[in-house]
């Protein structure tokens, strides 16, 4: 049973979607018949069954993720993919006088995609968005956007979107669990799902929306030597932004925060 919830046992991750080629499931790895079967197994087979069989299925689809030496440590301190976050955001308070508390706040998400390189250690995949954009033109960010109705939740929609603008395949990403939801002063509540990329990936930038895709060190972005507090006047009032400080690009605002986040609960989970 799930401590937390009380529930079956379950791998569904919610992205419920059979693939034509092994019949798998996208999501939770399960032929149709092991889904339709699955209540009737009891707890004692839904366990054997997620940590022998479906355990080795993920590790032959998304053999790079035993490459990520951050993996366990991300599992412990990450919300489970089956189970999102609820609740506004963890930076609510800072945007009382901005966002009213009835605001109806639309459901976003993003990728943070980790990617294990031989050498250099793991890297964290950003993308810079194309200056042409009505909104945030130019500025670095997670691939990512709004949760559509057809989207799989907020897990989907990261997944989509990553296809989308820099065609991200599902087989090149092995998604890890949640961290924190963030709220945006344009009334967005985003939720940032954390993954693993394949580092045989090359990227595809969709030439109307991602100017650039590049890569920063995991350890460099982890480390609070390397992020300041940025004052700047908005909407009236002074204020502090997260920036980064990286050769070349401005990683800040709503990018820096999500990375504080997974810091901080890194270093909570420690």
């Amino acid at each position: 049973m799930d401590a937390a919830t009380g529930a079956a046992s379950s791998p569904c991750i919610r992205v419920c979607r059979i693939e034509p080629g092994d019949g798998l499931c996208t999501g939770c790895l399960r032929t149709r018949a092991e889904i339709a079967g699955w209540a009737g197994l009891g707890e004692d087979g839904r366990r054997q069954m997620m940590e022998g069989v479906l355990a080795k299925r993920g590790r032959e689809r998304f053999a790079f993720l035993e490459r990520l030496g951050e993996r366990e440590r991300l599992r412990g301190v990450l919300y489970p993919l089956r189970q999102p976050p609820a609740g506004e955001g963890w930076n609510r308070s800072e945007l009382d006088d901005l966002l009213p508390a009835t605001a109806r706040l639309a459901e976003a998400a993003v990728l943070v995609g980790l990617v294990p390189r031989a050498g250099t250690g793991t890297q964290v995949l950003l993308t810079r968005r194309t200056d042409a954009l009505r909104h945030h033109g130019g500025q670095v960010s997670f691939p990512g956007g709004r949760v559509e109705a057809d989207d799989a939740g907020v897990l989907g929609a990261a997944l989509r979107e990553s296809h989308e603008e820099i065609a991200l395949g599902e087989r090149q990403v092995a998604p890890l669990g949640y961290l924190d939801p963030f709220l945006t002063v344009s009334g967005f509540r985003v939720t940032p799902v954390v993954a693993a990329i394949d580092p045989d990936y090359v990227p595809q930038p969709h030439p109307g929306e991602v100017a650039e895709v590049f890569e920063v060190p995991f350890e460099y972005l982890m480390s609070a030597a390397h992020l300041r507090k940025v004052e700047m006047e908005f909407r009236g009032r002074p204020r502090s932004v997260l920036e980064y400080d990286w050769p070349g690009q401005r990683i800040w605002g709503a990018t820096a925060a999500i990375l504080y986040n997974l810091r901080r609960r890194l270093e909570e989970g420690a």
